[in-house]
């Protein structure tokens, strides 16, 4: 068989499923969820041999210290895959919730009702988590899901695909609701990218070059998710003590992910008292520094900032460092070069805060508190199946409500348009 029949032939089981899974009640959704999660607790050891095999791999192709730790399952990792499966079981069920209604003049009783998307392919690399996360949303929103993980996570991701497939199918579920594409032929992404008769979305996650290549390639309506610039601002009015915590958080906390701090921007009249201090942590936690001009001007040894810095998502304890005027420099910052991810303002001043929420339009904008914040557990949606920078379909960590759609209903008692 041809890759491009072996894709077709993924996508018409994946069809085959979503039409079933829409049928389902939420109740058997929740006993196969609960199943999942059992599965993955039950089968622990498992997974954490066969991610062993990637992690190998891994090792023998040099792949950074970033890509290795976002591959790493441990017991920790496992049991919070068990946990974020647990806590979509606890949400409420989104399909066929009824959104709105309203009369017409005619006596027409209109209304709106929630409905699953259908197919989701997921397009993602390294982490394996991403399986459990993607597929337990899409069932609890009645979606069939298509997972491609890159070859790097091949045997984790097949292992723990295996786990939820057989979960499915002891809890009268179709079992291809989860489909994991062993393929690791590039071509294979290729053909995915082609099943508009059977896929109704593609959410890519991972390294910008993935999810340009997705968006540029598919017929399939995507979501995207470019890179995760996320900025902090410390404010004239600023707790320093408390920005001081946040900022270390936000770096240092797990700096290989999309919502940590990229760019620190401190107000020019506390820089003098907060950034010897911060950054002298930071740099104890084992972070670079590159700074502008003042910020050098203030500390020894940090390294010149260039233009490209500002653009930079690291994904590494690096970090740039700006000094600013006042909060409009800040702001002006964030929307030169953010990525409409993630910003977090630190100040007393409620004004400035509410200023700073109303003009900073990223997906997530916080006041006193860390960019790590910014994830579907952490929320309140359960596990996210990830974090759209595109205004369109969803902004913002995608849970239940983001994977379906609404349509229209409307009952009559004989009008005829005239």
């Amino acid at each position: 068989m041809g890759v491009a029949e072996e894709a077709r032939g993924i996508g018409r089981r994946a069809r085959a499923a979503a039409n079933a899974l829409a049928d389902l009640s939420t109740d058997l959704k929740n006993q196969t969820l609960l199943g999942m999660a059992d599965g993955i607790e039950e089968q622990q050891a498992f997974l954490l041999v066969e991610n062993a095999k990637d992690l190998d791999v891994a090792a023998g192709k040099g792949l950074s210290t970033a890509v290795i730790d976002r591959l790493t399952l441990n017991p920790k990792r496992v049991a919070g895959m068990a946990a974020g499966i647990r806590d979509i079981v606890a949400l409420p069920d989104p399909v066929r919730e009824v959104t709105r209604t309203w009369t017409r003049p005619n006596g027409l009783e209109v209304g709106r009702m929630r409905i699953p998307l259908g197919v989701i392919t997921i397009i993602y690399e390294a982490r394996p988590n991403v399986s459990a996360d993607a597929a337990s949303l899409c069932i609890k929103s009645g979606n069939a899901v298509i997972l491609k993980g890159g070859s790097e996570a091949k045997f984790s991701n097949q292992a723990i695909g295996e786990v939820l497939r057989g979960a499915c199918a002891r809890a009268g579920a179709p079992e291809d609701a989860v489909l994991v594409v062993e393929s690791t032929d590039r071509a294979m992404v290729h053909e995915l990218l082609k099943l508009e008769e059977y896929v109704d979305l593609i959410i890519p996650r991972g390294g910008e070059e993935l999810i340009r290549f997705v968006a540029a390639n598919s017929r399939v309506p995507v979501v995207k998710h470019y890179k995760g610039v996320c900025h902090v601002y410390v404010d004239d009015d600023a707790d320093l003590d408390m920005a001081e915590r946040i900022a270390l958080n936000a770096k240092v906390q797990r700096p290989s992910v999309c919502n940590a701090m990229e760019t620190l921007l401190v107000h020019e009249a506390v820089a003098p008292r907060f950034l010897p201090e911060v950054l002298g942590k930071l740099r104890e936690s084992g972070v670079e520094i590159r700074g502008c001009d003042k910020t050098r001007a203030l500390l020894d040894a940090v390294a010149p900032a260039s233009e490209d810095d500002w653009h930079e998502e690291y994904l590494d304890l690096v970090l740039a460092v700006r000094v600013v005027a006042d909060m409009d420099e800040a702001i002006e910052h964030i929307r030169r070069y953010g990525s409409d991810h993630t910003e977090t303002i630190v100040t007393a001043d409620r004004a400035k805060a509410e200023a700073f929420v109303a003009r900073v339009n990223s997906s997530a904008v916080l006041v006193n508190a860390s960019t790590r914040f910014n994830d579907g557990g952490e929320l309140g949606l359960g596990a996210e199946i990830g974090i759209s920078t595109s205004k369109i379909h969803a902004f913002g960590p995608m849970g239940l409500e983001e994977l379906t759609s609404t349509k229209f209903f409307v009952y009559g008692d004989g009008q005829v348009r005239t």
